[in-house]
């Protein structure tokens, strides 16, 4: 049977009969006759429903103002359920944390590109940082000015040097979690360089060419950056490498955020920039959630999908707890 539509009034208010199976398809000429009429209300005595677009669609009429008069039982409780169904999807998507990239020496934010895809394609609100790479103290506010921009909660994700920046940006109200990829973790009074010091120095610090107060990264260096990436993909890493400034690490960490925040940590076991046992001691040290994995030191680009599992891990338990707290 088809959908009917009759003009009809009470009084001063126009109003629309439907009857007959009401369907997707009938759904655009339902809504141009409301508009036409001017309707403020529909008559559903005599219609079904037979698919859950028609359900959808008299949900936003009444949440229009478009009166249902009436409204079977059944469509009424079937209304009830969706609208129900839409407001848990909408307050699941408020409540996810949003998330913040910060990166380490010799990239930029697109270093992440592999993995900020995917967490926006499953509703999470994403901001990579651009910083300059010249003062530890720059970047951490860049970071803190780049929390502005996005809904709180926030998950700071740091890689490599980036983890020195999350430290210390971290503690900022909006921060709810820190997430660390192969990076440093100091503690507040320590600098990027002090901490590295007390490990051995890896491969990577060979490589480099100290030129118009920039430490830039030698061709040969990205085996040692990027070893386990496909050749194409390392030239494009050297290519597009970010040079600091000599003296970056030296910068003194004012606050540590992992003492006070859930941390969350990812081992590079074969990193050649930044001594995994080094990786290993911070993680132990700010009682992170930790996970290893078989990666040169940019394990965003030759483990994303790793480094997606840890993000969303943690991203549920931030939103977990945030809603306890609620």
């Amino acid at each position: 049977m088809t959908l009917r539509m009759q003009k009809d009034s009470i009084g001063r208010e126009p109003g629309l009969r439907l009857a007959g199976r009401m369907r997707a398809d009938d759904l655009d000429s339902v809504s141009n006759h409301i508009r036409a009429l001017g309707a403020t209300w529909l008559d559903l005595e005599e219609v079904s429903l037979v698919d859950v677009e028609s359900v959808r669609f008299l949900v936003s009429c009444e949440a229009a103002g478009v009166e249902l008069r009436h409204c079977p039982r059944y469509v009424r409780e079937w209304m009830s359920r969706e609208a129900n169904t839409g407001k848990e999807s909408i307050m699941s998507k408020q409540n996810k944390p949003s998330i913040v990239f910060a990166h380490g020496i010799w990239a930029d934010g697109s270093c992440f590109s592999k993995v900020i895809q995917p967490l926006q394609e499953e509703g999470f609100e994403v901001v990579s940082c651009q910083y300059g790479l010249d003062t530890t103290a720059e970047d951490v506010a860049t970071t803190r000015r780049t929390l502005k921009r996005v809904s709180s909660p926030a998950l700071l994700v740091g890689h490599s040097y980036g983890g020195s920046v999350i430290t210390w940006a971290g503690i900022d109200d909006r921060v709810a979690g820190l997430v660390y990829i192969a990076a440093l973790g100091p503690d507040a009074g320590e600098t990027s360089q002090t901490q590295q010091d007390k490990f051995p120095k890896t491969d990577v610090f060979s490589q480099v060419e100290v030129a118009d107060g920039r430490v830039w990264m030698l061709p040969v260096g990205v085996e040692s950056f990027a070893g386990d990436l496909p050749e194409e993909e390392k030239k494009l890493v050297w290519a597009t490498h970010y040079a600091p400034a000599v003296e970056l690490f030296n910068g003194t960490i004012e606050a540590a955020a992992w003492k006070t925040k859930p941390s969350w940590y990812i081992v590079a076991k074969n990193d050649r920039s930044v001594n995994p046992a080094m990786q290993r001691f911070v993680a132990k040290r700010m009682g992170a959630t930790t996970h290893e994995v078989e990666s040169s030191h940019v394990v965003m680009l030759s483990h994303p999908k790793t480094v997606l599992d840890v993000i969303r891990a943690a991203a549920k338990a931030v939103q977990e707890s945030t809603a306890a707290v609620r």
